[in-house]
């Protein structure tokens, strides 16, 4: 996974006076958890664009006053109106514990499925994983070449060297569903139309919306 450096100063004062003026100064009130005592520090919003306007997930080093501190983003608070960020928790990642953390997926291939006139569904854009900090990829590769009509890959399904999937193994990652078209044509493949949502109805319901 990449690793990126976000520099930030220890706050001298709290609260809530305070956090409302920093914001107004585009400077985002946050915390580091994971250590002896939690610190509080601030980080221009010029620092955050890099790891939260992306759909990327990165290691991240905090400069705080000089003093570096590997961490993740755990979670972020937005303003219930304007796309503004609030406040942001960090977590300190050490070397001999494994971290959880969401990881993108990455679909390869075109599945054989959408040539029948089926469409690719993709349920879960993310996977929630747990890891070593050194295992965790950029994204997890999904080669979706050989899915049919109303075929689908579960989590159940993927294995990844070095880190453990945490999502329901039953959670339907992506799928290909049926559309109108391909129903009025009959379908493809080894049967009919119907044949294949019966042999797959359980996934088709999973991931229709």
């Amino acid at each position: 996974m990449k690793t990126v450096v976000v520099k930030g100063q220890k706050r001298k004062s709290l609260g809530k006076k305070e956090s409302k003026k920093l914001r107004s100064q585009e400077i985002v009130p946050s915390v580091l958890y994971g250590g002896d005592e939690p610190i509080h520090f601030a980080v221009p919003v010029s620092e955050l664009r890099k790891v939260i306007y992306t759909p990327s997930v990165f290691l991240i080093n905090l400069e705080i006053d000089g003093e570096i501190h590997p961490a993740i983003m755990q979670d972020i608070q937005w303003h219930p109106v304007e796309e503004t960020v609030l406040h942001v928790d960090f977590l300190r990642i050490q070397e001999d514990k494994p971290i959880k953390i969401n990881v993108p997926i990455n679909v390869i291939g075109l599945a054989k499925g959408i040539k029948g006139g089926g469409k690719l569904k993709i349920n879960l854009r993310r996977l929630k994983v747990k890891a070593l900090a050194k295992n965790i990829p950029d994204a997890i590769d999904i080669d979706v070449t050989k899915l049919g009509l109303s075929e689908s890959i579960k989590v159940s399904e993927l294995k990844v060297d070095g880190i453990e999937l945490l999502d329901n193994k039953s959670n339907v990652v992506v799928a290909v569903v049926i559309t109108r078209a391909a129903k009025s044509a009959g379908g493809t493949g080894s049967g009919s139309a119907e044949d294949d949502e019966d042999e797959a109805g359980e996934a088709i319901a999973a991931t229709e919306e």
